[in-house]
């Protein structure tokens, strides 16, 4: 990370010198947040390692075709990306997270975060990755296989197991490769989402951390918001979401769309509870691993569907339902 001098010398030129400076909790990559009060106007520092794998110049670039598009992203207050750290506009104490967690019914929120996706789906963004067949069974691969399965079953997977793994994957999600492309968030869920009430429309939802954007199926940012790997959420959410959606993007299919919501979330899913396991054993960040139990629940869930039967036998030949949670070797 930037060195304290750097930081100071950077907040200062940007009038925020004196500001006072309260650490924002971690998210699970490199990233730090700082909020800064007394300043010109309410402010969050982003520090990213410079150059590295979490730089800041992807957010630059999909920050400002976002905001172009009409979007609620933070205002760009300051930047030395070189060094890896951004001031950003402050959307607030409260993200939608915090929201949920004080609401006996979480739906209105959620459901106008689905209508958004309708807009942003379509948002032009230059240079974006693939998030496509090939590129979600590598990142589940990544997880699953390299960190979840040695610790289940103490030993790495053998090559014949990684071929039936990534064939099963790949004639999983392939359909979602011929079908309707467009932009993913793809960490679309509460605690990245604010609600800002006095701002019209689709900008009523404001977005953070789409960093890791990427060209996709629409279904992907739906699961995120609906099916949250952090908190319980009603059963049918996903439905009257979809729902939203569908209103707002009259050229998908419903029953692909369908299809494509529970191949998403068994990929999410899956990558997502071998991720906590990564972050314990790997970053010594045991507390994700709480998360586990969770998106196991979710992926059996889309497990019953018919799109998903691909990895359903992969998992029925090689992992019995009793392993099909946190590994034994590692504490829950």
């Amino acid at each position: 990370m930037t060195d304290t001098c750097q930081i100071e010398v950077f907040l200062a030129r940007a009038g925020y010198g004196a500001a006072s400076h309260t650490p924002l909790p971690q998210d699970a990559g490199d990233r730090r947040y700082t909020r800064l009060t007394g300043g010109p106007h309410p402010a969050v520092l982003m520090q990213a390692p410079p150059n590295g794998t979490e730089s800041v110049a992807a957010f630059l670039r999909i920050r400002a075709d976002l905001a172009t598009a009409g979007l609620s992203v933070p205002r760009l207050l300051a930047a030395e990306p070189a060094q890896g750290l951004l001031l950003l506009e402050d959307f607030g104490e409260k993200n939608l997270a915090a929201q949920l967690d004080s609401l006996s019914d979480p739906a209105p929120l959620l459901l106008a975060a689905a209508g958004t996706l309708g807009p942003l789906g379509r948002v032009r963004v230059s240079n974006l990755p693939a998030w496509n067949a090939a590129a979600m069974t590598a990142a589940t691969e990544a997880t699953f296989l390299d960190w979840w399965w040695p610790a289940s079953f103490g030993v790495s997977p053998a090559p014949q197991i990684r071929a039936e793994f990534r064939d099963a994957m790949l004639t999983m999600l392939a359909p979602l490769d011929a079908g309707p492309i467009g932009f993913v968030h793809r960490d679309y869920f509460a605690a990245n989402l604010f609600h800002l009430p006095a701002r019209p429309g689709m900008r009523q939802i404001g977005l953070i951390d789409f960093q890791d954007a990427a060209l996709g199926s629409p279904a992907y940012d739906l699961v995120s918001l609906t099916q949250d790997a952090r908190r319980d959420l009603p059963a049918d959410l996903t439905a009257r979401a979809a729902q939203r959606l569908l209103a707002a993007r009259p050229d998908l299919d419903p029953t692909d769309f369908d299809a494509a919501l529970a191949v998403c979330a068994a990929q999410r899913h899956l990558r997502v509870a071998a991720l906590w396991v990564r972050l314990h054993r790997r970053d010594g960040k045991p507390a994700y691993l709480a998360h586990g139990p969770r998106c196991w629940r979710w992926l059996a869930t889309a497990l019953d569907h018919p799109a998903t039967a691909p990895l359903a036998a992969f998992l029925e030949h090689h992992v019995p339902p009793a392993m099909r949670g946190n590994p034994a070797m590692v504490p829950a």
